[in-house]
Parts: structure tokens; sequence; C-alpha cells
């Protein structure tokens, strides 16, 4: 069927438990799915051996210590035993409909990318997967409490091999922006990405930002975030440049994907003249007592 691959967090805590059940989650996909773990934190070799899963422990780290999604993606490109490929956040649970959907755009493309939103849900505990109706649970909570994130928001990544192979500049995963340039990639070379958020509901188990020593600050701002970002100016796509969205399991051509770089360029426009207003006129603004919230607390 399909190898699906994941670099976890350090296995504590409730990092620990979120991961279990995706894990678990996945094995539930397809008989024949396989499972690869990639990098050497604390418990991925002792939770490889539980689960039965493959594991790479060796891995390209940069000098904080954090993995480049290169050397994840070319050496599961190795060895992976399946054609087809899932990269998907350790923290993602992925159902029944991942399968369906997954099945349906191998048939009908030799080279495609197929990416989803996902669904924000609060779990706390580890999921009963002895239950038979742990996957209607699971998505009836989703849809109580959460809605899809924005089309920007991408934790999984469905592909044949050798798409990415040797093509990925040093981006460091767990920081922001390789995920949006795994989208304009494939694009950029006339491969169709298929949106299938409409037939998906990808679950990320929410969770704090504790692993990084400055939080989630660090995570989205930090030096390694910002040479993420260095490295995919220009070359940045969100789930709204896609070729075509999956729906009610048709194939639907993304007749508004032209407009996605406008309206980014548009807002990027509006926020540069806007902080340009702010900064000619902070000396007038202070003097008549408009200053914002944060500067009077």
């Amino acid at each position: 069927m399909f190898t699906v691959f994941s670099t976890p967090k350090p296995f504590a805590g409730h990092i620990d438990v979120i991961q279990r059940n995706a894990i678990r989650s996945w094995q539930r996909l397809h008989a024949d799915v396989e499972i690869i773990l990639v990098g050497d934190d604390a418990g991925a070799a002792e939770v490889s051996k539980e689960f039965g899963l493959r594991h790479i422990k060796e891995v390209e780290r940069n000098g904080y210590g954090t993995k480049y999604l290169a050397s994840i993606y070319d050496q599961v490109n190795q060895v992976a035993s399946h054609e087809i490929l899932c990269h998907v956040n350790c923290d993602i649970l992925l159902l029944s409909d991942f399968t369906r959907a997954a099945k349906l755009i191998a048939s009908m493309r030799k080279s495609f990318l197929m990416a989803g939103r996902r669904w924000d849900v609060d779990i706390r505990d580890p999921l009963n997967f002895e239950r038979t109706d742990w996957e209607r649970s699971v998505r009836e909570l989703a849809r109580q409490t959460s809605r899809p994130r924005p089309a920007q928001w991408i934790d999984y990544f469905l592909f044949r091999k050798g798409l990415f192979y040797k093509q990925i500049p040093q981006f460091v995963i767990g920081r922001p922006g390789w995920d949006n340039w795994l989208l304009w990639y494939p694009l950029s070379m006339q491969v169709p990405v298929i949106d299938a958020s409409g037939d998906v509901l990808a679950v990320h188990q929410n969770h704090d930002y504790s692993y990084h020593p400055g939080g989630e600050e660090g995570v989205w701002h930090g030096e390694e975030a910002q040479a993420n970002y260095l490295l995919n100016q220009r070359r940045f796509a969100t789930l709204a440049d896609a070729t075509y969205v999956l729906r009610s399991g048709k194939l639907r051509k993304n007749y508004q994907a032209w407009l996605a770089p406008l309206k980014r360029d548009a807002l990027a426009q509006w926020s540069r003249m806007w902080f340009a207003f702010l900064d000619a006129t902070r000396s007038l603004r202070h003097r008549v007592g408009l200053r914002s919230k944060a500067a009077r607390r």
C-alpha cells in the first residue's frame, strides 16, 4: 500500500501520549502499511521495537541538533518498501478516509502530491483503539470542537518515490517554511498538487512548545525559523495554490488557484504600507496620546 514516515519528538509526558496515539492510528490505515520513524530522539528506538516499526537512527542535524528535512526524505526514499510515501507529523491522527483518498489518487495519477488541512483537537489521554467506535469518536470530537486550519497549515504529504529525492534545500524540520516549499516544488515542475481537505479529516493533537528552549516564540521566530524563511522566499505555496481539490471522491480543477499568489502579494503590500504608516506617524500619535494597547501596559 504505502509507507508512512515521521520524525518524532522525544517520547516523554504528553508528547509521548499523542505520538503513540498517532502511530497506532497509522497502523490501522491498511494491513500493508509500513511505518518508519526517523531520528534517535529519546524513546524512538524503544517505541519502534514495541510497535514493530522500522527505525532510521542516523539523520543529519544542524548546529542546534535540529534534523534536516532533506536527510529524512532522501533516506526514506532509499529504503521504503512501497512506491507511495506519506510524510506525516508525529502528532497527527489519520483515519480511514485518508486511505480511501490515497488509493483513489494513486490510481488516477502517476505523479502527484496530495496534502490537506488539519483539525486541531485537545486530546490528553491515550485513545482506546480496541473500541470499535474510536474513529467515530475522534471524528465527532474534531467536528464539535474545531474547524480546519487555514490553507498554509499542512501536516501530511502523500507522493510517489523520487518526487523530492535530492531536491530539498537545507530546511530544518519543526520550524516553519519547509511545508510551503514542499507544495511549491511540484507545482513548479507541473506536477499536480491535490488538496484533499474536503475528503480527509486529519486530526492534530494540540501540544505545548516546551520541547524548544525558546518555547512557541523560538519555534516560529527564532534563528532557525528565519533561516527556513530565507530558503523559501518566492518559493512558497499553500493549499490555495493546489491544482485540484478532492471532494466526495472526485477530483475537481481548482479554478481559483491563480488568485492565491495575487492575494498573498496584495496582503504583503498592504502590510508593508500599514507598518510604514505606523512608523511615519509614531511621533504624532504619541503626542496626541494615540498609542497601542501594548505600549500602554
